[in-house]
């Protein structure tokens, strides 16, 4: 080999060894900051949502029912709005979630061609529509329902407030329907992830293909479906601008029928004309869907290491 041929490679050697460590030095950064992100963020809410817990008082605010905070004698109680929050992600979970996986499902294993191509764009166009017009189409549409099912099962009751169809209901409908395209992108990604072999296998061994989707796809893509599950709770949780057009925004026991308040609406209706301890209390609010969150994420994250360590991996 010559000398320059021996310089050559050197001198690719060298550039290359450059070049991977600039972008080890780019990689690093971009993760640095990331983290620096999440820990800028929850000191920011810590600071900024504790002063009110410790003024007003842990038990007075977070488990009190009466939200009074312009009143002559203010109470800060946000007893049902946690409630609200939770039962309203729940129930939309429940019912979104499981359309979403079989629409991924019908996507990812049953589907033509020709229908695969008409569907798919309908599912990234959900993706793409803002809050505000699930809101308005929740508003349109589903509170006159909302309202007609209400006059039908209370015509006869006295006692009964009627919303106008804005209620706890309509809210947990508008919010399934708002995680639909998260849960089912995210979960037909990871169906198609399933290789090959697993599902040839168990044709092979006589298993019809139902059987073959619900006994080996969908187990083998537990973590990309759970995955979908967290980013679904994530977006139905912490949604504000479309829930407050259906949900008639007001602190309520959360009844089906009843005007509520989630934790995000609350934030959102009053933080314009808020000041002083009213204001640190719509941060506590914040700290605590913040809270939620986080604890979802770490609850979610120590099922799949440990369905992970009892599958061997």
């Amino acid at each position: 080999m010559s000398s320059k041929q021996e310089n050559s490679i050197f001198s690719q050697n060298k550039s290359k060894s450059i070049i991977e460590t600039v972008m080890y030095v780019i990689f690093f950064i971009c993760s640095l900051s990331a983290i620096i992100a999440v820990f800028a963020i929850t000191i920011y809410m810590l600071v900024s949502g504790t002063p009110a817990l410790f003024k007003i008082g842990i038990k007075d605010m977070l488990f009190n029912s009466v939200w009074q905070p312009t009143g002559d004698n203010p109470s800060f109680g946000i007893a049902y709005i946690i409630l609200t929050s939770i039962i309203g992600t729940f129930f939309s979970i429940l019912i979104g979630v499981p359309i979403g996986i079989l629409t991924a499902v019908f996507l990812s294993e049953i589907a033509n061609k020709k229908v695969y191509v008409f569907i798919k764009p309908c599912v990234e166009l959900l993706a793409g529509i803002p809050s505000i017009i699930y809101g308005l189409f929740g508003l349109l549409i589903i509170n006159p329902l909302m309202y007609k099912l209400e006059i039908f099962l209370f015509k006869n009751d006295p006692n009964h407030q009627f919303t106008g169809g804005a209620n706890l209901l309509a809210a947990i409908l508008v919010l399934a329907i708002m995680i639909l395209p998260t849960v089912i992108n995210v979960s037909e990604t990871a169906l198609k992830a399933v290789p090959v072999n697993l599902k040839q296998a168990s044709l092979a061994l006589g298993a019809t293909y139902v059987q073959t989707i619900f006994k080996v796809c969908i187990p083998v893509a537990k973590s990309g479906i759970i995955t979908a599950v967290v980013l679904g709770i994530g977006r139905a949780i912490g949604e504000a601008m479309a829930i407050v057009l259906v949900s008639g925004n007001s602190v309520n026991l959360p009844l089906p029928f009843n005007s509520v308040r989630f934790l995000t609406t609350g934030i959102v209706s009053e933080m314009s004309y808020s000041s002083g301890i009213h204001r640190q209390a719509l941060f506590t609010i914040g700290l605590v869907l913040f809270i939620f969150i986080m604890v979802i994420n770490i609850v979610i994250s120590r099922i799949l290491k440990k369905g992970d360590k009892d599958n061997g991996k």
